[in-house]
């Protein structure tokens, strides 16, 4: 096979490339506003340790940054329109999320005996990529995500 024909066999389509474009933007912005909503998590979390057990801190820091996150995904991660449908199922993406999360966070505190005002951080380190599929899944119709066999 002549060279020039080898090229366009190994040549990734154009409409593939935009597409890997697109998704590698849409886990970057992912990536900040999981940032931004870990900040806000954190900062609740630690006014509200004063004031309460800490697990109950991290619960409610966690239930007031799922909802501005639940925003920031629709609009800006995944650029579509928020609907009560979308914003109802948007918890069960973080059900994983949180059992993940909370196992983390008991076993970081009891067990590996980190500081409880640290150990969330670690914690949800591990369940991002949990948190990103579950949540492109709810929130992107399923026309804009690839089919099965074209990941």
């Amino acid at each position: 096979m002549p060279l020039e024909e080898r090229r366009r066999a190994a040549a990734v389509p154009p409409a593939g490339r935009s597409a890997a474009r697109g998704q590698l933007g849409q886990i970057l912005r992912f990536g900040l506003v999981g940032g931004v909503n870990t900040v806000t998590f954190y900062g609740c979390y630690r006014l509200l340790l004063p004031l309460m057990a800490y697990f109950a801190a991290y619960t409610l820091a966690f239930l007031l940054s799922m909802v501005g996150s639940f925003f920031m995904n629709t609009y800006f991660t995944y650029r579509t329109r928020p609907t009560w449908r979308k914003f109802a199922l948007f918890p069960l993406t973080n059900i994983t999320n949180y059992a993940v999360q909370s196992a983390g966070l008991f076993a970081l505190v009891h067990w590996a005996g980190m500081d409880k005002k640290f150990a969330p951080l670690l914690a949800a380190l591990v369940a991002i990529p949990f948190t990103y599929l579950l949540s492109r899944r709810i929130l992107t119709p399923a026309g804009a995500r690839p089919a099965a066999g074209e990941r």
